[in-house]
């Protein structure tokens, strides 16, 4: 029989949060990075890509780290929310931060495949009709990426769920703060007799 400590079942509660945050806020800026990607001519587009595109090459704990540098007190973010009173680095702010930066690419990519399936001739037909851009986005290209969109979020909450390097590096492994599961089965391992209780926060 499954038995959850009450320390496992906090952060099976703090992971939820985090990916359904992540997965929240990621989305916007995902639909409107895969615009630009798509329908938009902008200078070095596959600089643009290959930056959006960076989480998934970079080793997750290298992410993290370059988090840190950026929204430590010493980094050119983390002084300026320093001095605004709010704080990233070992706090659950960080770790939906590490989340969204991880798992953002997976979003953008499948947000992009179904702008890419779009019939270019509902798009002209839209521009010749006199339809602006946005009526064009909201009418066309919003309905017929739905889907896109819901597996988008559907892949950036399961990588959230399960992201460790990043978060471990630059929110902490504080129980009851930043303690995901991830984490939380990570510091059973690393417990001398932890076995049953990582095996119990795995869910066997």
């Amino acid at each position: 029989m499954l038995t959850l400590s009450p320390q496992d079942m906090q952060a099976i509660w703090l992971s939820a949060r985090v990916a359904i945050a992540a997965t929240i806020i990621s989305v916007p800026f995902g639909f409107a990075a895969a615009y630009l990607l798509v329908f938009v001519r902008v200078p070095a587009k596959a600089m643009l890509e290959g930056l959006i595109n960076l989480p998934l090459v970079l080793p997750p704990v290298v992410v993290g780290y370059l988090l840190l540098l950026l929204f430590g007190q010493s980094g050119p973010l983390g002084g300026l929310l320093h001095s605004l009173g709010i704080r990233v680095v070992f706090t659950l702010t960080g770790a939906v931060i590490a989340s969204a930066v991880v798992g953002f690419p997976l979003l953008v990519r499948s947000i992009r495949t179904g702008m890419e399936d779009i019939d270019k001739r509902y798009l002209q037909a839209s521009r010749t009709l006199g339809a602006r851009w946005w009526d064009t986005l909201l009418t066309i290209i919003l309905p017929l990426s739905g889907r896109a969109v819901l597996a988008g979020m559907t892949l950036m909450f399961a990588r959230s769920l399960g992201e460790f390097g990043a978060t471990i590096i630059l929110a902490g492994n504080i129980p009851g703060v930043t303690q995901t599961i991830p984490l939380a089965i990570y510091e059973y391992t690393n417990t001398p007799g932890g076995d049953r209780l990582a095996r119990g926060a795995a869910g066997q």
